[in-house]
């Protein structure tokens, strides 16, 4: 029996929304980009991406979306990363307006340091298996973590993963690698959807011509 592709939210305010875009869709998820209140009556889950935090804040208020995505968050599964988790914190520094406040963490916006700071660091995240790589873009450093939540990632001895119920909460960019564990464990353990088969990748076409010199110099 076939089963029906989970429809996902994406919230594309502002941010990496597309990113999300493409790993859901490499798991056969169907992604709905959100930006109205009415685009998150029909989702089975929810996505809050990366981006610039008082940035999203603001555009939230501006499109009028904050009362049905206040209702969203406190009913459905969301997966939150890098911005997305400060959005959803119940404390965080320096921000235009009042965040969601359903995700029992304190967190600080740009912890790991600015734009040029950014780096990609191995992780720990036992649910999921080892070798798993963090993408830390101006990220949110989570400072203590309540007791309604659990943490769930570590880089080193830092928590920068936490759970609290349907809600995962990650302070990097699962979606800018290609390794998507974090998203199929959101999605069938904490969200609990039945997921259709996975879309195999096409096998590369390798070119006849060898590449020149500068060409290959280009590409690396």
């Amino acid at each position: 029996m076939s089963v029906t592709a989970p429809r996902v939210g994406v919230l594309a305010l502002q941010g990496d929304f597309a990113c999300h875009e493409a790993a859901l869709a490499a798991l056969g998820v169907t992604a709905v980009r959100a930006t109205l209140p009415k685009d998150l009556n029909s989702i089975d889950a929810l996505v809050m991406p990366g981006g610039e935090s008082t940035t999203m804040l603001r555009l939230i208020e501006a499109m009028g979306i904050r009362g049905a995505l206040e209702r969203c968050v406190a009913t459905k599964p969301v997966l939150a990363t890098c911005a997305g988790l400060i959005l959803l914190a119940r404390e965080a520094d320096g921000l235009p307006a009042p965040t969601l406040g359903v995700l029992d963490v304190r967190v600080v916006r740009n912890g790991y340091g600015r734009q040029i700071d950014s780096f990609t660091g191995a992780l720990r995240v036992p649910a999921v298996g080892e070798d798993v790589s963090g993408v830390f873009i101006r990220a949110p450093r989570i400072l203590g973590v309540g007791p309604a939540a659990e943490a769930v990632a570590w880089y080193g001895d830092e928590v920068v993963g936490v759970r609290q119920g349907r809600i995962l909460g990650l302070c990097f960019h699962p979606e800018l690698t290609r390794d998507r564990r974090l998203h199929r464990w959101f999605l069938t353990a904490i969200a609990g959807l039945a997921m259709p088969p996975a879309a195999e990748p096409k096998p590369r076409r390798h070119a006849r011509t060898a590449a020149t010199p500068s060409a290959s110099k280009a590409a690396s």
